[in-house]
């Protein structure tokens, strides 16, 4: 078993500086927005922030803008995060959450549309980040975006469409079943949660990973669940780490799992987000372009008011 993910958290020094109107502005990726870690190969981001915007407020509007790619910054051996510029440069990405976009690239004469939520809050201003892990064949879009070069363009738009479910929330308790990058749309709400001072809201994150070395962000859902221990439960589960799991669950994230750490899943006060790879939402709660609930969450009771699929 790798232990990388195992070190102590090194708490990163965060850097930051503040013009005259208050905005928050970035000194490579030393921000408390964004700030990245390649010497753990984990994203290493500051407290929680939460900066809700309303829907119809993104940049990025129905018709696909062209924007640079400033930066690319390794996470994991098959991940990157991504940096990108903005139509305007004075301004946040002023995405609601939760909430994605769409990317488009010409890839071989055809054109590629892929959906992303980016990681990064309305704090940062004059770019937003994507997290990207590179499928290699089975990836045309992730190839793409990690072969392009800093300065080279990429194509977003946002539709109403793809607005899932706004925060703040008002359920209790909410469950987040994440698998690969599905963590990104729960990183975003977990800004929203864990950053309103006022929320009394209770936090499970189930994240599936194949092993050790795929996890995403491990010292910064560690250092948030340390930071607020009473509100935010990790859970990671491992489907193809050699010998024992460690600290970790094995298998993937199923019924027992969800048992074990969610016995009130079907509660009207819990509210369940999904995002992860197709055999996951087929597992869990059917697929994610059809409103019907069915799998494991349909079969513990849940309704198909109570889960979105990102």
């Amino acid at each position: 078993m790798s232990l990388r993910y195992c070190k102590p958290i090194q708490r990163a020094a965060w850097k930051s500086s503040f013009i005259s109107n208050n905005n928050l502005i970035s000194a490579s990726f030393s921000t408390t927005l964004g700030l990245l870690s390649t010497e753990n190969n984990s994203l290493v981001v500051g407290p929680p922030q939460k900066s809700l915007i309303p829907p119809g407020n993104c940049q990025f509007g129905e018709d696909f803008t062209s924007v640079p790619l400033l930066g690319r910054t390794p996470v994991s051996h098959n991940s990157s995060v991504l940096k990108f510029g903005l139509p305007d440069e004075n301004l946040p990405l002023n995405l609601s959450t939760c909430a994605c976009i769409l990317a488009q690239a010409d890839v071989d004469n055809e054109a590629v549309i892929r959906p992303y939520t980016p990681i990064s809050t309305n704090v940062q201003v004059g770019s937003f980040d994507l997290l990207v892990k590179n499928y290699g064949d089975q990836g045309t879009m992730s190839t793409h975006l990690h072969e392009i070069e800093v300065g080279d363009t990429l194509n977003f738009k946002h539709i109403s469409f793809n607005v899932k479910i706004q925060a703040p929330f008002e359920q209790s308790h909410i469950v987040m079943l994440a698998g690969g990058t599905g963590v990104a749309p729960m990183i975003q709400a977990l800004h929203a949660i864990l950053g309103d001072a006022e929320s009394k809201a209770k936090v499970t994150l189930l994240y599936g990973s194949q092993t050790s070395d795929d996890i995403l962000g491990f010292d910064l859902l560690k250092q948030w669940e340390e930071d607020f221990p009473e509100r935010l439960e990790v859970v990671h589960v491992l489907s193809d780490e050699d010998g024992d799991a460690g600290e970790f669950a094995s298998g993937f994230v199923d019924q027992k799992l969800l048992e074990k750490h969610v016995p009130d899943i079907d509660s009207d006060e819990t509210l369940v987000l999904v995002c992860g790879p197709p055999p996951m939402y087929e597992a869990l709660c059917g697929p994610r372009d059809v409103p019907e609930l069915t799998g494991i969450l349909s079969d513990m009771g849940c309704s198909a008011e109570q889960v979105y699929k990102f």
